[in-house]
């Protein structure tokens, strides 16, 4: 077997989470080799789980260097990556206290890149979050600078979850830097799996409550196409993509939810009738991304 013709192999950190199983399937299906990384292993174990604690370099550098692929396998060497997909993460504020927030996600993605870079491996995507515009856990409501949230905009976030996404992005501009690897972060929408979608519908009667997420969301099913897109796409170095589904997750026009509660917020310019307000358009143009899911097909049914 020539090397073109070689298996592609991509370890996943988080794959036992919520949006990590999805991703994992998503590169089964599409014939890579798949090892999870996490602190606990997978539900339904479609792929192999090696426990490792992320903030622990000397584990992160093992597991990166181990062999991925079947163990019927007639050689359990290890063999070329293609890519790591960095989805661990303490996933919000209030779970642990605001310095292992920062600590935990901080570390591990340090740990991760700096594992991939020194062994080789030429890709990298790392979950990022749409709390870097600083709306979501703020101590009080906020306006953003102006609407849509975009890659350019000057994310000033104050939590200790939305700063350590904001660090991890520089983390990942500077291994960029160091050795020209292909780094993209993600910045990814409140994920949804899809037997979510009654209760996110049931929620549209208070349209408030998704107010400090600008009302945006993403399919699980979509952000693993997306991380696989990323994956498969080559060549544009370090990069920042916004990672959502095309409409607000509301029953009410985007110009309707910006004249109620985001009123003397600026647009950079004119919006569709329900177009989100986390801009997709670099993942749909650099990527090839086609969100694909919606609440509305829920809805209908």
């Amino acid at each position: 077997m020539s090397e073109s013709d070689s298996p592609r192999r991509v370890i996943v950190t988080g794959g036992s989470g919520k949006a990590g199983r999805y991703v994992v399937q998503e590169f089964l299906a599409h014939g890579y080799q798949v090892v999870n990384l996490d602190l606990k292993p997978m539900l339904s174990p479609v792929a192999r789980t090696l426990i490792t604690d992320l903030t622990d370099a000397g584990q992160v550098f093992n597991a990166l260097a181990s062999y991925v692929g079947s163990t019927a396998a007639s050689s359990l060497r290890p063999q070329p990556i293609t890519a790591v997909v960095h989805l661990a993460a303490i996933p919000a504020v209030f779970l642990v206290p605001d310095n292992e927030v920062f600590r935990i996600n901080t570390l591990s993605t340090y740990n991760v890149l700096d594992a991939a870079s020194k062994l080789g491996i030429r890709k990298a995507i790392i979950a990022s979050s749409e709390t870097t515009y600083g709306l979501c856990f703020a101590y009080d409501d906020r306006d953003p600078v102006y609407f849509p949230l975009d890659e350019d905009y000057p994310v000033d976030p104050m939590d200790s979850y939305a700063l350590s996404k904001v660090v991890n992005e520089r983390t990942g501009r500077a291994f960029h830097l160091r050795d020209n690897m292909d780094i993209y972060a993600f910045r990814i929408g409140n994920v949804k799996e899809p037997d979510e979608y009654s209760d996110l519908i049931a929620g549209f009667a208070d349209p408030s409550a998704r107010k400090r997420i600008a009302w945006s969301y993403i399919d699980a099913r979509d952000l693993a196409q997306a991380c696989r897109l990323g994956v498969e796409t080559d060549g544009l170095g370090y990069r920042v993509f916004n990672i959502a589904n095309d409409e607000v997750s509301s029953d009410l026009p985007t110009h309707e939810l910006l004249r109620r509660y985001y009123p003397d917020v600026p647009l950079s310019r004119e919006l569709g009738e329900r177009e989100t307000l986390l801009c997709n358009r670099r993942a749909k143009e650099e990527l090839g991304f086609r969100p694909t899911h919606t609440w509305m097909e829920h809805a209908r049914g």
